[in-house]
């Protein structure tokens, strides 16, 4: 299969290799010319422009578009110039639902179909399988199922409704990880203070094995305290958030449904910008674990 791929961070770079590895055939596009530079050393072909990219795919065209919220419409606005009747776009970034929604129609009108997929496991998942939660019609899913299989872990991937949906999921995927990771901080402080000298790095690597708690969160706070020691003392105690853990609440909000400890956790992101803290610290240590998100 022949796929566009625009957007080469950290997510999209490593999606592109996984791609060339199952044996695709990518052309690739960032603003970036040193990212485009690392694509082409993979084994991507590359494009200087989007209109370059599309005239390197046939119809019935596939693109998936990796960028950052912040840039959708104006990457999109610019492709959909150069797309046809029959092609497909596949927003694979975090967006807000209702303007994925919006996106959608708007392409629809020169007939190009709109899948949108939230995507998690952060760029270890990008490259090595990745959760795919996937929006759009189910018939245009079912024409590129193989593709998300190929892009997906053992059973992470399912078409979970119309469109906007996927983007849904996974909006409510990151509230819900601002709460776990709030809770985890929260209790690795304590933990600190405490009148014990525990070692903290052995107690996350104890809490991931066996315990209700394992996950690849306390995986992931095991490895920043091998690499970083438990005083976390190169790392920030400000926290930095993104949209949509505010989306999750806004939506929740409107639908009536109390959302008490994701609303705490994104109000203690904030308050972290002047009253930083070892919670804060511990936070951005994970988002450096799993998102590769500065420490400091």
């Amino acid at each position: 299969m022949r796929i566009g791929y625009i957007g080469l961070g950290k997510m999209g770079q490593n999606m592109v290799e996984r791609l060339l590895q199952k044996g695709y055939r990518v052309v690739a596009y960032d603003v970036d010319e040193a990212a485009r530079l690392r694509a082409h050393h993979l084994g991507a072909e590359t494009a200087e422009s989007v209109a370059e990219l599309v005239g390197h795919l046939t119809a019935p065209r596939l693109v998936w578009v990796m960028v950052p919220h912040a840039v959708v419409d104006r990457v999109l606005g610019e492709l959909a110039k150069h797309l046809k009747r029959g092609d497909t776009i596949i927003d694979g970034g975090n967006s807000f639902y209702e303007r994925t929604v919006q996106r959608a129609k708007k392409v629809a009108r020169r007939g190009v179909k709109y899948l949108d997929v939230g995507v998690s496991g952060g760029p270890s998942g990008a490259r090595n399988g990745a959760c795919l939660m996937v929006g759009g019609a189910k018939r245009d899913y079912e024409l590129h199922e193989e593709l998300f299989c190929d892009l997906s872990v053992k059973g992470g991937v399912q078409h979970v409704g119309a469109v906007g949906a996927g983007h849904f999921v996974k909006m409510v995927h990151n509230g819900i990880e601002y709460g776990m990771m709030q809770a985890l901080a929260e209790g690795f402080a304590v933990l600190k203070r405490s009148p014990y000298k525990f070692d903290l790095e052995a107690l996350a690597d104890l809490y991931d094995h066996g315990s209700v708690i394992e996950s690849r969160l306390t995986r992931w706070l095991h490895e920043a305290y091998d690499e970083f020691g438990p005083d976390l003392k190169s790392v920030t105690g400000k926290v930095a958030h993104t949209g949509e853990g505010d989306w999750t609440i806004r939506t929740a909000k409107r639908l009536g449904v109390p959302v008490e400890v994701i609303e705490q956790s994104l109000d203690f992101r904030r308050r972290s910008a002047t009253k930083p803290t070892y919670t804060g610290q511990v936070l951005s240590a994970l988002r450096n674990r799993f998102g590769g998100h500065p420490i400091n």
